[in-house]
């Protein structure tokens, strides 16, 4: 896979709906009401960070729910890209970059959506040839107005904001012209998911489903 074709595809992934939601989960068990209540909301970009044990096996399971498009968070090493891929997801994303992971991905075929928050490491990604990044963390590094300055200097760029993303500042986010969608994880909180209340994440994805509408 060509660096082209995976932001390619990263791309299409970010234009499914106007939120990936980004859920950590503590059991797998968990996994499958939590994949079906986002998709039956609206959201079928499903983004699971690799920061429990279980996370690969709710990948496992979340891969097998039919509209649900999951793929692996927190990506640090070239080995996260391999089980990931090995687990089922359909696309990767990093909080930043590095050579390594990026060669690895493009070997196994794993869309990716690489982190960077600066001007030279936009570039450096831009020069290797993926144009959908994550701007993360988005809050913290001058948020809207920051990402949103980009867009006059480095058109070519697209982005999915992610970090202090939420309901009060989601709409900021979604109105630049360099944003495709953002990550937040406000659809599926940790509460929710523990007490398996797929009723109340469902509305919160059809909430969210509608943004920038």
């Amino acid at each position: 896979m060509t660096p082209q074709e995976a932001s390619e595809q990263a791309r299409n992934v970010c234009a499914l709906a106007p939120v990936i939601p980004v859920s950590t989960i503590p059991n797998a068990s968990k996994a499958e009401g939590l994949a079906r209540a986002l998709v039956a909301g609206g959201l079928p970009a499903l983004e699971v960070t690799l920061r429990t044990p279980a996370a690969l096996d709710a990948i496992r399971v979340m891969a097998q729910i039919d509209g649900g498009v999951v793929g692996a968070g927190t990506l640090m090493t070239p080995a996260d890209v391999v089980a990931a891929k090995k687990a089922g997801a359909l696309f990767g994303v990093s909080p930043g970059s590095s050579p390594r992971i990026l060669d690895k991905a493009e070997e196994v075929g794993l869309p990716m959506l690489p982190g960077a928050v600066t001007a030279p490491e936009v570039m450096a990604l831009l020069e290797r040839g993926y144009t959908m990044l994550k701007f993360f963390p988005a809050e913290a590094s001058g948020g809207a107005p920051a990402l949103g300055a980009f867009s006059g200097p480095i058109p070519q760029a697209t982005f999915c904001p992610t970090g202090g993303v939420s309901l009060s500042n989601v709409d900021e986010y979604l109105g630049l012209k360099n944003t495709i969608c953002v990550g937040g994880s406000w659809v599926a909180p940790s509460g929710l998911i523990e007490a398996e209340d797929w009723d109340g994440i469902e509305q919160l994805a059809r909430a969210a489903a509608a943004l920038g509408a």
